[in-house]
């Protein structure tokens, strides 16, 4: 799967499913649909706020509502901290919602003297979780992109994800009465952009997301389903994932009310990069990723006249994140934040 990172945050609008007009296709972006289906060309960014408030509430059909941002205090608990030569990783816990309590790493650059940038950083579907991103877990040196922004001035939180990495983390998003791990796994790390942004060493405005794998999926749901594995969306389907997708949808991409080719567009005019690794087939086939770039590409550029703030690169690799392509991510990166 391809590491993506993307910057900000995007205005959520609540619509009723039911009153959202549906969309045939997902590759022609430039227009939104009225209550009467017809088509109004999206020239600039307020006709386009009509498209993306119906793609999030697509995505919602299937992912389940988005809550409101929960008003508990974060009471963030550090469990132990270990002193590297750059920064301290201290093992934290904090509170999402109530009723939840998700474990993560904190890493904190020693020099905290002026305020720094910030990563949400999101770990593969492995067993390990947030062990791999920053560092601990040896026998993975490319996916170490937590420890090395760490050691590059940013402060991390590295999160878990629920139903996958259950070794610190045991919450059951449904019981919860979530609809899918996806939104749940949206909520935690929603609360953990509010977190680093209440450090004091952490400056509010600069606050971006780094994943792979799995944790590439939630920051930007990149790959369009009709080139994951050749079109079987079933691993999509699956319980840590979205159920509806099978239950709702029947597991079939024509079926599905939104496609990444839209999700990837929703971040604009935000910087994105992306690592889009020339063999990471069958799962992951690079065409897919060429489509939501062709697809997001004229909202960029002809609405937001900022088509430079997007950067995809396709290393000659499997399903990893090249050393090349990790210093090309944090030149990106550093000029961004």
């Amino acid at each position: 799967m391809t590491r993506r990172f993307f910057l900000g945050s995007s205005t959520a609008v609540a619509l009723n499913a039911a009153s959202v007009p549906e969309y045939a296709e997902h590759r022609d972006l430039l227009y939104y649909l009225d209550a009467r289906g017809r088509k109004h060309p999206a020239r600039n960014a307020r006709d386009w706020s009509r498209r993306a408030a119906h793609i999030r509430a697509h995505m919602e059909r299937v992912m389940g509502p988005l809550p409101p941002v929960s008003k508990a205090p974060l009471d963030m608990i550090v469990k132990g901290e270990v002193r590297l030569d750059k920064y301290t990783r201290k093992r934290v816990s904090f509170v999402p919602e109530p009723g939840d309590r998700a474990p993560a790493f904190l890493l904190v650059p020693h020099d905290t003297s002026s305020k720094r940038p910030a990563m949400i950083c999101l770990p593969g579907s492995s067993k390990p979780g947030k062990d791999v991103p920053v560092g601990i877990v040896k026998d993975r040196p490319n996916q170490h992109w937590a420890h090395e922004l760490a050691e590059r001035g940013y402060v991390c939180l590295v999160h878990d994800y629920p139903l996958l990495h259950t070794q610190e983390y045991a919450t059951d998003p449904y019981q919860l009465g979530y609809a899918s791990a996806t939104m749940k796994g949206i909520v935690n790390h929603r609360r953990g952009v509010d977190l680093l942004q209440s450090l004091p060493f952490v400056d509010p405005r600069r606050i971006g997301v780094i994943g792979h794998s799995l944790g590439g999926h939630n920051a930007l749901f990149l790959a369009a389903f009709a080139k994951h594995a050749g079109g079987d969306i079933t691993a999509w389907a699956l319980r840590y994932y979205m159920p509806r997708i099978q239950a709702d949808f029947g597991k079939d991409p024509a079926r599905m009310p939104f496609d990444f080719t839209e999700v990837l567009a929703l971040l604009a005019p935000r910087p994105v990069f992306v690592n889009a690794p020339l063999h990471d087939a069958p799962d992951f086939e690079v065409s897919g990723v060429r489509d939501c770039y062709d697809a997001a590409l004229p909202v960029y550029r002809d609405v937001f006249r900022a088509a430079d703030r997007m950067r995809f690169e396709y290393p000659d690799a499997g399903h990893d994140f090249p050393p090349a392509n990790r210093e090309s991510c944090y030149r990106f990166l550093a000029a961004s934040l």
